[in-house]
């Protein structure tokens, strides 16, 4: 039987309201069932849409279920600091002061709260492999990426898959026309090149064929968040940078990345929680 349970929709990964990336929150999901989620979530028509739950493990705070209108996510970015945003919003109480420990499908997330309301969560591990040649080809033709515009690539994975180009100039990954690539012919495909000394921003970012029935997706924290462990792996993150993205679909997204150590990174930006009510569900 259905029941009246808090929901807000809130913004993630912007300064201005509206220019970031949208999430659904459902606060108290306990008792719904997988297909009640993918519906609901279906319905929201969102990018993302998450479900608070009690958690299993001691040490968490509560536990979150990531849903895309066609599929459940084991992790994503926007989500998980929404997600956080939310459950604080709620009244929600840390365990630990000043992080708020996150169950989700790749394990305990960590999210920094202290300096509110620009939220920061730990990077999760990233498997990193070389890209298959032949994919890098196909994705190449069909984007239309000169080749002596590529720096690196490869295939990243954080709970989701990445396809990464680092190119040479901020201004070639802007260039690039999203509708050539769809899901599912062509999986989640990240892009980073910086731009030029001087700029607001270190680096433009962007990623292609998401799977929520749009060509690129607005503000993507768990892409950022992989690029960055990509980086420190590498021993190319020496310092915190400032990323842009959506800038192509009229979005005004930023993203804080920040090394801590030889092995910490945190992805961070603001989130604005602008509508909370109650959803029959």
């Amino acid at each position: 039987m259905s029941k009246l349970r808090r929901f807000i929709q809130c913004d993630v990964f912007s300064p201005t309201p509206y220019q970031g990336n949208g999430l659904a929150v459902v606060i108290d999901a306990d008792g719904l069932t997988d297909e009640q989620m993918q519906r609901f979530a279906s319905w929201t028509n969102l990018a993302e849409t998450t479900f608070l739950l009690t958690p299993t493990d001691p040490t968490a705070d509560y536990r979150v279920r990531i849903f895309t209108p066609s599929r459940e996510m084991p992790f994503a970015g926007h989500p998980t600091l929404g997600t956080c945003a939310s459950w604080l919003h709620c009244g929600g109480i840390t365990k630990t002061a000043g992080i708020v420990r996150q169950e989700c499908g790749v394990g305990i997330v960590e999210v920094d709260i202290s300096k509110h309301p620009t939220l920061s969560f730990g990077a999760p591990a990233t498997t990193i492999k070389e890209m298959d040649p032949a994919h890098r080809a196909e994705i190449m033709q069909v984007l239309d990426i000169p080749t002596d515009a590529v720096v690196n690539t490869a295939e990243l994975c954080n709970g989701p898959i990445w396809q990464l180009f680092e190119l040479k100039h901020a201004s070639q990954v802007l260039a690039l026309d999203s509708s050539r690539v769809r899901w599912p012919t062509f999986k989640s495909i990240g892009l980073i090149a910086p731009h030029p000394p001087g700029s607001e921003c270190d680096f433009e970012v962007r990623m292609l064929a998401p799977s929520s029935g749009m060509s690129e997706d607005p503000i993507t924290g768990s892409l950022n968040a992989a690029i960055a462990k990509w980086l420190l792996a590498s021993g190319r993150l020496q310092k915190p940078y400032l990323v842009a993205q959506g800038t192509q679909i009229r979005r005004h997204g930023r993203v804080t990345v920040t090394p801590e150590n030889h092995d910490t990174v945190w992805i961070g930006g603001e989130v604005h929680i602008l509508i909370e009510g109650n959803v029959q569900l």
